[in-house]
Formats: structure tokens, sequence, C-alpha cells
């Protein structure tokens, strides 16, 4: 049996368990503002704008915090930094029951919400350096099944609220510093995982002047980023065009997110069979299919439900096929700092089309050019993933076959 096909160490396997707990908890806290959205808005009296930027503002931050924390991660490992993530998000948690009243202090709170995003960028390094190259696809999906914590807040966030308006902050706060100790005591760093000698700033400058490290980060801000896209704005959308009351467009964008965490492993499990690239392109195929069909406001029941569930199995599978692609072209050493870059990039994915969303509506009073750019983005990913991905090799370059057949 070749290293490659071992089978991994029990250790592994208990922290893949403890990291997708934390990812799901931290992914819980990091979306606690936008299944509350519509209260806020009418709380504060916000716009469809101002209320679009309040549930966005934590996702642009947990994206570009995830460069700094998974270059972090390559030097002091996930033991230190999984647990020190975790307590320290119990801070903004807390203070969103003090600045509920003030729309400029709950843009400040969300700023540092934004910090419990970012753990995607420690977890994916740890469980990369456990497992080995054909179980890594399944095991990184499994690992992503955490973004299931969108799905969480979306379902149980505004049913807590009903039994107390700071009671969700207060059993997610709670929860967040019970996984803190766990992690403390069950998460350990792989013996062998290769601990990079070169500055932090060097190292994010060699990971971005990867080729590979900007074709990774544009289909994951496809993939991913719709995924987030839809998980902060669904509720409003669903709220805003059917008509349906807030706890019911809460529960069916649980649905949708519940859709891609269960396709996201599954993502991972074909690309350890079929190259990711392919598995990605015809992920993102089948998402600018439906996303055509949506355009068009179909009704609820059943058109519109299939074709948003159907997006979103097609976004879970090329978000677990895309971080399989990264394990296999991305050096051992940098797979931190380039998780970094390009879970940042996914989640900046997420970050613009909740605003454009609201401004198309607010200027249009229709969101089918939303879902016609959806589409547009879609298509481009799977051409260049299918066209441009196939048979890299570590650091991005086509393996010497690949080239072979590309001269004339």
């Amino acid at each position: 049996m070749t290293p490659d096909t071992a089978s991994p160490p029990a250790a592994a396997y208990r922290n893949l368990v403890v990291a997708t707990l934390g990812f799901t908890l931290t992914f819980w806290a990091w979306n606690l503002i936008a299944p509350l959205g519509s209260w806020y808005g009418e709380h504060l009296g916000l716009s469809s704008f101002q209320q679009s930027f309040l549930v966005a503002v934590p996702v642009l931050v947990g994206s570009l915090g995830r460069i700094p924390v998974g270059a972090l991660t390559d030097t002091y490992g996930a033991k230190l930094m999984f647990p020190l993530v975790s307590a320290l998000t119990i801070v903004p948690v807390l203070l969103l029951i003090v600045v509920k009243d003030s729309y400029g202090l709950m843009l400040v709170v969300g700023f540092l919400l934004g910090l419990g995003g970012t753990t995607f960028a420690i977890g994916i390094p740890l469980v990369n350096s456990w497992f080995p190259p054909a179980k890594r696809g399944l095991a990184l999906g499994v690992f992503g099944m955490g973004m299931g914590g969108v799905a969480l807040s979306g379902y149980f966030t505004p049913r807590i609220a009903k039994h107390g308006e700071n009671l969700p902050f207060i059993v997610v706060a709670a929860a967040l510093a019970v996984y803190a100790v766990l992690a403390v005591l069950l998460i350990t760093d792989h013996p062998g995982r290769p601990v990079p000698t070169a500055s932090l700033g060097s190292r994010l400058g060699t990971a971005g002047r990867l080729r590979v490290t900007w074709e990774l980060s544009a289909l994951y801000a496809i993939g991913f980023g719709g995924i987030v896209a839809f998980g902060v704005y669904l509720p409003t959308y669903l709220k805003t065009w059917y008509e349906l009351d807030p706890t019911d467009a809460g529960t069916r964008a649980a649905g949708f997110a519940a859709v891609t965490v269960v396709f996201r492993p599954i993502g991972g499990w074909l690309s350890d069979r079929i190259h990711p690239a392919v598995v990605t392109a015809w992920a993102l195929g089948v998402v600018a299919l439906l996303a055509i069909v949506q355009a068009f406001d179909p009704e609820l029941v059943p058109g519109g439900t299939i074709a948003l569930l159907v997006m979103a199995a097609g976004l879970g599978t090329a978000s677990g096929s895309v971080f399989a692609l990264v394990s296999q072209v991305t050096p051992q050493a940098q797979v931190g700092s380039v998780t970094g870059i390009v879970g940042a990039m996914g989640g900046l994915g997420g970050f613009v089309p909740p605003l454009v969303m609201g401004a198309i509506y607010s200027a249009k009073d229709s969101y089918s050019i939303g879902f016609m750019l959806l589409s547009d983005l879609a298509l481009a990913g799977c051409v260049y993933a299918y066209g441009r991905m196939r048979g890299l090799r570590p650091g991005g370059e086509p393996a010497p076959a690949a080239k072979a057949a590309g001269k004339p």
C-alpha cells in the first residue's frame, strides 16, 4: 500500500470531526445577522440596500480575514488557531445584544463578527495534512459540511429569538466557549506537517504569484460565493418576492443551505474518482441553466423550489470539487496561504451579489437581472474549469503530457 492510498490514522478522523464541528459553530456565529435581517430592517427603518449591506459586512471581513489566518495556520498550526479564533468570536456575538438599536454600531460589530468566517482557512490545511491524496477529496468535502452552520442559523436563530430577542446570541456564545475548550484538548497538528520559515508577507506573496491561486479563486468565488450570497440574501428574496413571512423564508433558506451541505462532500467524493476540474465544470453548468429558469420568476411551488434546490446542489458540488483541486495543484507547505486567498475570494464572491440584488430590486423592482448575471458567471466558470484546469500538477503548471498535447 502506497502512502497515497494508506488508511488515515484514528487521529485524522478525530481532527476531522472536531474541525467540522468548530467550522459549523463559527459559521453559525458568522451568519447570525442575516436570519434576523428583516427584523433589523424594520426595527432600524433600513432601506433594501442598507439591509443588504448590514448582512454583507461580516461576509466581507470574514473573507478577507482568511488570508492572514490561513498563513498564520501554516506557521502556528490549527491546535492554536482554532480555539483562539473560536474564543475571540464570542466577543462580537455578545456585542450584538448591546448595539441592536444603532445601525452604525451594528456595522462595526458586524465587521468584528467576520472573524467567525475565517476558520475555514484553519480547517482546510489541518484536514489536508492528515489525509492521503486518494482520500483527501472526501475528507475536505466532509469538513466543508461545516458551512451548514449557515443552515442551522437560518433555521434556529429566528425560532430561538421568539423565546427572547437576546437568546440566540447567548446560546451561540456559550456553544463557542465550550467548543474552544474541546478544541484545545482534542485538535492535534500532524507531526510531519511542513512549517514554513519565511515571513508571513513573503509566503502570501509567493502564493499570490501562483497563477493557479487566482484561477482557483475565481472558480471558488462562483461556487462558494454563490452559497454565501444565497445564505445571506435568500430570506430577503423569498420574503420580498414571494411574500413569505420571515420564519417561513428562513426555513426555506435553511433547506437551500442544507442541500449545499449535503452535496459538498459528494463533490469531494466525485473528485477522488473523476478529475475535480471536470466535476466543477458539470456542477457550474447545472447552476448556469437553473439560474436562467429562476430569472423568469416561476411560481415558488414547484418551479422556483426545484430551480433553487438544484442550484444549491450544483453550488455545493462545485465548492467541494474546487478544494479537492486545491489539494492537487498546491504545494503542501503553501496550502494554508493558498487556502486563505482562495477562501477569501470565495467569501468576496458572496459579498457582492446581495448588494447587487438589493440595488437592482430597488431600481427595477425585479431580481431577474441578478439571476442572469449568476448564469453568465457560472457558464464562464464551467468553460474555464473544463478547458484550462484539467491536467495541472502542483504549482499550477500543466503536466508534461498536457503540455505535449497542446503543441501544434
